[in-house]
């Protein structure tokens, strides 16, 4: 967890409240123009859609910094992309897009592996699929939507992370939001780590199940939580909970750390509930092999009751899967909306997957895979290495290709951003509601696309930047050579 020096935490406070009492003195202004203009946009009789509290922070805030947000690329997401110049005539409150690109040096993408760029095996595979299937189903699953690549890449994911069956979707995100609500309902528990993603919130959300959370990734508080919860039982019924499912992720996507997996699984097996992995950041970037958290930390799968991952980050490509036992992955079939009612993924976006996986496995017939697989650990541990001797305050864990940079006041969130773009180097910034409000940050995501010499480059950048943008919280650590030279004289 972030511990937020108190000078730090002061400055950023004072800075939201300047904004938001600025933010607040611009709307009572308003209010008196359009009052004396008296041509209110609103239809008589109705109610406003947004009232001016529901998108204060929309208004006074972000529409201040959207110019760093949702930046249009004009390239694939590789190690270099074409980033769209804008520009803006009314403070940013409208962009308008130009025809002229920067090429910049790509820090934010998810292409942990390199395959979201033409690939010598996947994009032929690729575009012989597009040719004989087609762009879409046009279909769900259920009626003319299921193709024979689907069934081979469920097989194929069930083989590549260790379970049974698989089960796949169209979206990431919709993977868990409607997954959940099938798995557990009224009467159910869900013990949800803390610092878990949006999509597993409004899958608890939706599910109607009792919802608790336990402090992030602390095997100790979730023991507490869950002898807690079973001791009582249902509110005002103190029934026994008719099932109690512990969720957590692989590789937490804001803070880059990696989950206590070993430990949570003893204390589930323990109270003998059931666990549920999302590895949406983890699969296909870390372990030896590619196959995630479990492999990393030396965990059986068939100590984990649900796997979900997605597609869009190792994989270059897009949508979800659950990997379960036979007759969890046939139930989902039989009863997930996501399955029956939405489309299914399209034929293009399978094969890449498929073929994404096979030179992972090395059965495209080179060692490519593995040559990926150490790259992105090489460039995850150098890059993040090199950013803490700079000083910057840097979350997350070794092997971990995402690593979130403190920023914390608002001020230095646009100033980070933009001072990157201008020396060509894109970067994601991130910020309240993503994060907690004073938590703000930049999140850079490594590649195995990125050459040493990219990742010097980036460094040197960031160097600059947060020098200039006053980032870096910490000492700077001094080069080896002066340390081995002060060490001779003592």
């Amino acid at each position: 967890m972030v511990r937020l020096p108190y000078l730090t935490a002061l400055t950023t406070l004072f800075s939201y409240g300047l904004l938001f009492a600025f933010g607040q003195l611009r709307d009572f202004f308003r209010k008196i123009i359009d009052w004396f203009k008296s041509s209110s946009k609103d239809l008589k009789g109705y109610a406003p859609i947004c009232l001016g509290l529901e998108d204060f922070y929309t208004r006074r805030l972000y529409l201040r910094i959207q110019d760093c947000f949702s930046r249009p690329i004009a390239s694939a997401p590789d190690a270099w992309i074409d980033v769209v110049e804008r520009y803006s005539n009314d403070n940013n409150k409208t962009l308008h897009r130009t025809s002229n690109t920067t090429r910049c040096l790509n820090l934010g993408s998810y292409n942990y592996l390199g395959f979201a760029a033409a690939d010598e095996y996947c994009t032929p595979h690729v575009i012989d699929s597009l040719k004989k299937y087609s762009c879409s189903t046009c279909s769900v699953r259920v009626d003319g939507g299921t193709t024979d690549l689907h069934t081979e890449l469920e097989e194929l994911v069930a083989r590549f992370v260790g379970k049974p069956a698989a089960i796949t979707f169209g979206m990431g995100y919709v993977t868990n939001s409607a997954i959940i609500p099938v798995l557990i309902g009224k009467g159910g528990l869900i013990i949800s780590d803390s610092l878990n993603h949006n999509s597993i919130v409004n899958g608890a959300r939706g599910s109607g199940a009792a919802v608790r959370v336990f402090q992030h990734n602390n095997p100790s508080h979730l023991e507490e939580v869950l002898r807690e919860q079973i001791a009582e039982g249902q509110p005002r019924t103190h029934r026994p909970w008719k099932k109690i499912i512990v969720i957590v992720e692989g590789i937490y996507s804001m803070e880059g750390e990696l989950c206590q997996l070993p430990e949570i699984i003893a204390v589930c097996k323990k109270y003998k509930v059931y666990t549920y992995l999302d590895e949406a950041h983890s699969i296909g970037a870390v372990g030896k092999t590619g196959r995630g958290v479990c492999e990393l930390l030396g965990v059986d799968p068939a100590d984990v009751d649900i796997m979900m991952g997605t597609f869009t980050k190792s994989f270059g490509s897009c949508g979800g899967y659950i990997a379960a036992s036979k007759e969890i992955v046939q139930y989902l079939k039989y009863t997930c909306p996501a399955y029956l009612y939405a489309t299914s993924m399209s034929p293009p976006a399978v094969q890449q997957v498929i073929s994404a996986i096979k030179v992972i496995l090395g059965e495209d017939g080179s060692n490519r895979g593995a040559q990926k697989l150490a790259r992105i650990r090489e460039n995850s541990n150098f890059f993040r290495s090199e950013l803490q001797k700079m000083g910057f305050e840097v979350l997350g864990d070794s092997d971990s290709p995402v690593m979130p940079i403190m920023l914390y006041n608002p001020a230095k969130i646009p100033a980070f951003s933009r001072e990157c773009l201008r020396q060509n180097v894109a970067v994601v910034t991130v910020a309240f509601p993503a994060t907690p409000l004073l938590l703000a940050r930049a999140r850079i995501c490594i590649s195995a696309a990125h050459s040493r010499e990219d990742l010097i480059k980036g460094l040197e950048v960031i160097s600059k930047v947060g020098d200039l943008a006053g980032i870096k919280y910490f000492p700077v650590e001094p080069p080896k050579h002066e340390t081995q030279g002060h060490k001779k004289l003592e």
